[in-house]
């Protein structure tokens, strides 16, 4: 799962596992498909041991590897808190509205995620983000210095 949440985007894909090839792939489709014109992309993400540059080598040739980390930046949530990654959000979303009941097959899950994904593109729906730089101070107190 990838959310733009200012633009109201999400981009879900279903895989067998959830190896660094996959997050590779899914990465690279991303940066060709969807932003190919993008000079840079952040990416935010949790911890998840497939989420490293590596990846990428292992995934492609070096030039195409060099060629897709040279277009995103990557920032990691803080360890134990993947609930700052608005991706995070969104899966839990469509496991509610989407995933919520047993669903006999693959290609059905995938058939039921796009049509999730377009009805939430379509409508352009947007993460309602309400955690202030204060709330941050708060509950994030041990990692900013204290004055």
């Amino acid at each position: 799962m990838a959310s733009e949440p200012l633009a109201g985007k999400r981009f879900a894909e279903v895989t067998d596992l959830k190896t660094k090839k996959d997050w590779a792939k899914f990465i690279k489709d991303l940066i060709d498909t969807y932003y190919p014109r993008s000079k840079r992309i952040t990416l935010v993400l949790d911890n998840y041991s497939t989420h490293c540059t590596g990846a990428f080598y292992e995934t492609f040739k070096p030039n195409i590897a060099k060629r897709l980390l040279d277009k995103i930046e990557l920032i990691f949530t803080p360890k134990h808190g993947s609930w700052l990654n608005m991706a995070e959000i969104e899966l839990n979303v469509m496991n509610k509205q989407c995933l919520n009941r047993h669903i006999d097959s693959r290609e059905q899950i995938e058939i039921e995620i796009e049509a999730w994904q377009n009805q939430r593109n379509n409508k352009k729906n947007k993460i309602n983000w309400q955690f202030t730089d204060k709330d941050a101070r708060i509950k994030l107190k041990k990692l900013y210095p204290s004055i």
